[in-house]
């Protein structure tokens, strides 16, 4: 996409290195931190702590980048402080730790088990498999298969995905999901390369899931809420916490990149890619003056700044990825494709974070420029 805007191979390397850069090494800038001789962690550093959410990110930024230290780094930390070998959730991963290593939390969150278990089978492609933890094919496979089988024949615990409609859960137990979770371009894979016995159930969950996607996403503006209902609207309570997830907020932003990516790697459209094409044309043309805001999902305007608008920023320019218009030239493009073209410059134009907030909006910065640059790919 950036080569259809016009970029040079060189403007883009450059940039690229200047990103990874700030991610991986800048001080002061950086959200990797080295630990000891092998290990690492991708901090949050609007809380203060890892997350598996963070650390399967890095782990696929690296695998994408060919930075196997990193890679490596980061996943021993992970099965060294976030993974549980017993109790309830055995076989799944803390979603959150001090960076000590001190669990916060002894609850998994299921968008870290399938980024881990991705990032492993690319891994096991791109530099083969090793011994113990290193043996990447394994350690993927064990994963999903702690994802759905858990709670049979007596193994303790849930597991993350709905078996009846194939559809992952907010956490594992939870009768509704979190649509940004939905990834039918990994769950394609995972057909290929999960255990045998599973592999069918894979197929039929990334149809499940680009389904879901357009239930969820408003049939007006794109947008869809944090958490959603198995029908895709949006969940109402929550029973933990009094917080809203029923709006256009953080995690929602993830949504439209991911059916981007996927229209990308697989071409698959079930009515998911008109819902990205709804909110560029939302944010980018009826919000165009003042787009950074939470919403409604029906594109009312709720009083608040949103806390990620570089994310905002990021997530609409990868959703590009499910326009089929070339955008070479401005002259004789649709409105269609004035306005993918639009997202594509301003997110070019778009500095990282800075600051406190720096770790969420930068995650998806890397994503959205490894896409829309070819460099986000299937191995």
């Amino acid at each position: 996409m950036f080569a259809e805007i016009g970029k040079t191979e060189e403007e883009i390397e450059k940039r690229l290195a200047e990103i990874v850069d700030t991610f991986f090494y800048r001080e002061g800038e950086k959200v990797y931190f080295p630990v000891g001789e092998d290990m690492a962690y991708i901090e949050d550093t609007g809380n203060l702590d890892a997350r598996t959410e963070g650390m399967s990110y890095g782990m696929m930024m690296a695998v994408q980048l060919d930075r196997k230290e990193e890679f490596d780094r980061i996943w021993k930390w992970a099965k060294t402080y976030m993974w549980m070998a017993e109790g309830e959730n055995e076989g799944y991963f803390a979603w959150s730790c001090g960076l000590d290593g001190s669990k916060n939390a002894y609850g998994p969150a299921p968008d870290g088990e399938e980024f881990f278990a991705m990032a492993l089978f690319f891994a096991a492609s791109r530099w083969g498999n090793g011994e113990g933890i290193f043996n990447y094919e394994k350690e993927a496979r064990d994963i999903l298969s702690a994802c759905l089988h858990k709670g049979e024949n007596g193994r303790p615990g849930q597991p993350m995905w709905n078996h009846d409609n194939k559809q992952i859960l907010f956490v594992p137990g939870s009768p509704f999901t979190d649509a940004s979770y939905h990834l039918p371009h990994f769950y394609e894979l995972f057909a290929q390369r999960a255990n045998e016995e599973d592999r069918e159930f894979w197929k039929q969950a990334a149809t499940a899931s680009r389904e879901y996607l357009v239930k969820a996403c408003h049939p007006v503006t794109g947008l869809c809420p944090e958490y959603g209902e198995f029908d895709g609207t949006p969940v109402k309570k929550v029973p933990w916490t009094t917080a809203r997830h029923d709006w256009f907020f953080s995690d929602s932003y993830r949504t439209a990149a991911n059916i981007g990516l996927d229209y990308e790697w697989f071409g698959v459209d079930e009515g998911q890619r008109a819902a990205a094409l709804r909110l560029q044309h939302f944010l980018g043309v009826t919000r165009a003056e003042d787009p950074f805001r939470i919403y409604e999902v029906d594109g009312t305007c709720v009083d608040h700044t949103a806390l990620h608008p570089v994310a905002i920023t990021a997530t609409t320019a990868q959703s590009v990825l499910a326009v089929t218009e070339r955008l070479d030239g401005k002259e004789g493009l649709s409105e269609t494709g004035k306005t993918a073209r639009m997202w594509v410059e301003k997110f070019w134009n778009q500095p990282m974070q800075t600051g406190k907030y720096r770790y969420y909006d930068n995650c998806l910065y890397f994503f959205a420029f490894l896409a829309l640059s070819g460099r986000y790919r299937i191995w």
